[in-house]
């Protein structure tokens, strides 16, 4: 068997570490040495950055699902809280109390209602970073007009390609209902189904949880142009 693991679709799909492999992971002069097996596969499997979702609907498991991926990885988790807190609204405070409770207390989390993008830049060790989720992130922008929410959400998928760390991210499935009868709800909706879409498209693995049961998209679906 060959002492390298190569493939285009590694390169042209994965960020891998320059500062480890020594030199800009996207140049034509790296690709060129990674398919003339200048990089041992050790070192190259070790630094393929794995972006993965989780969808599903409420109570579903998605969650559950994506911390049993985190712990999976072997890894020290970063945990990305996005939900803004509501002292007064028991009812949401339990919920929020429900997912930390779950949570390993090695994990570190970070309370990230806002700067998404910013925060997932600024981890750079070797670690996991789970987000959950992206409806309750998404939820802090509803005022924002179109474009303004077109600028945030090509600033995180920006980081999200830029990223240098394995991640995954939860997401909710709210567009298999009626039509909501209020604004804000038709705007959550689709501005979450377009989010979810796109990360999607740049994911490595994407999971749909029903049922019960977690299915991996990417190997028995058939991904749109």
């Amino acid at each position: 068997m060959s002492n390298f693991w190569v493939t285009g679709a590694v390169v042209a799909h994965r960020t891998l570490n320059p500062l480890v492999l020594g030199s800009n992971p996207r140049s034509p002069i790296f690709i060129s040495k990674l398919f003339r097996g200048l990089c041992p596969a050790k070192q190259l499997r070790a630094y393929i950055i794995m972006i993965s979702l989780v969808t599903g609907a409420t109570r579903s498991g998605k969650s559950e699902w994506a911390e049993h991926l985190a712990i999976r990885s072997q890894k020290s988790v970063i945990y990305i809280a996005t939900a803004t807190r509501y002292p007064d609204d028991v009812e949401w405070e339990a919920r929020l109390q429900k997912h930390r409770d779950r949570r390993s207390e090695e994990w570190q989390t970070l309370e990230v209602p806002i700067e998404l993008a910013l925060s997932i830049l600024e981890i750079q060790d070797d670690v996991y970073i789970l987000v959950d989720s992206l409806g309750t992130w998404l939820a802090n922008f509803l005022d924002e007009d179109e474009d303004t929410w077109l600028e945030i959400e090509q600033k995180l998928l920006e980081s999200i390609q830029a990223c240098t760390v394995d991640i995954t991210f939860v997401s909710e499935e709210v567009g298999w209902g009626l039509v909501p009868e209020y604004k804000l709800g038709r705007i959550f909706r689709d501005r979450l189904g377009g989010l979810s879409r796109k990360i999607g498209a740049i994911a490595d693995a994407v999971y749909l949880v029903t049922g019960g049961y977690a299915i991996n998209l990417t190997q028995i679906g058939e991904k749109l142009p």
